[in-house]
C-alpha cells in the first residue's frame, strides 16, 4: 500500500472490491463517459465488478495486467490505475490507464498514483517502457503524463472506440531507465 496524500492510498485490487468499484463507477458514470467505451448497464453492478476482480486475481500470476485502486480513508474506491497488456521478452512493455473520482480532480492524486505505478513497472516487473494514450482533447490526462516524464510519440487516428465512436488519440511513452522520482515535473 502506498500513501498518495493524507486521505488516500494506492493498493492492488483485491477480491471483495466489487461492491466498492461498482459504487465508484456509478458515482463517476457521467464523468467517465466521454473518456471510456460505452458501458453496458451490467458493468455498473456489484456482481459484474466482483466477477472482474475475481478473474483478475486468478489471472494475476500470469503477469499480463496489474490493477491498482485509489482508496480513501473511509474505504471507498476513488480511482484506478492499470498496467495492461504487459509483454515480456525483448519488448518488456505495458499500456497504462487511469482515472480519478470527479470530486478529487486537480489534487495530484493521478500524478502520484501514476508515479507509483511506473516505479512498480520498473522495479517489480522489470519493464523497459510504458505507453499511454489520451484523447486529443484530454489536456488534464496529458498533464499527468507530462509530470511523470512521458513524451509524446505520435497521433493514432481512430485508435479506440470511445463514447460510441472511433476517436483519435495522442500516444505517449515513458522509458523506465531513469528513476521516476528523478524526473522534473513537465507541464
Amino acid at each position: 500500500m502506498h500513501r498518495l496524500d493524507a486521505d488516500h492510498t494506492l493498493r492492488p485490487v483485491e477480491t471483495g472490491d466489487g461492491a466498492a468499484l461498482a459504487r465508484a463507477y456509478l458515482r463517476n458514470r457521467a464523468h467517465l463517459a466521454p473518456w471510456e467505451p460505452v458501458r453496458d448497464v451490467d458493468f455498473f453492478s456489484e456482481a459484474w465488478q466482483e466477477r472482474d476482480v475475481i478473474q483478475y486475481v486468478s489471472d494475476a500470476p500470469a503477469g499480463r495486467n496489474v490493477r491498482f485502486v485509489i482508496v480513501s480513508s473511509d474505504g471507498s474506491i476513488r480511482g484506478r490505475v492499470n498496467l495492461n497488456n504487459i509483454v515480456r521478452g525483448a519488448f518488456r512493455s505495458a499500456d497504462l490507464g487511469y482515472w480519478v473520482d470527479a470530486a478529487l480532480q486537480g489534487r495530484g492524486l493521478a500524478t502520484r498514483a501514476v508515479e507509483i505505478a511506473l516505479g512498480h513497472a520498473r522495479e517489480e516487473l522489470g519493464l523497459h517502457r510504458v505507453q499511454a494514450a489520451t484523447l486529443v482533447q484530454n489536456a488534464a490526462s496529458q498533464r499527468v503524463l507530462g509530470a511523470n516524464g512521458f513524451e509524446r510519440i505520435g497521433l493514432a487516428p481512430r485508435y479506440l472506440r470511445i463514447a460510441g465512436s472511433w476517436q483519435d488519440h495522442v500516444l505517449f511513452q515513458r522509458l523506465l531507465e531513469e528513476p521516476v522520482s528523478a524526473l522534473p515535473a513537465h507541464p
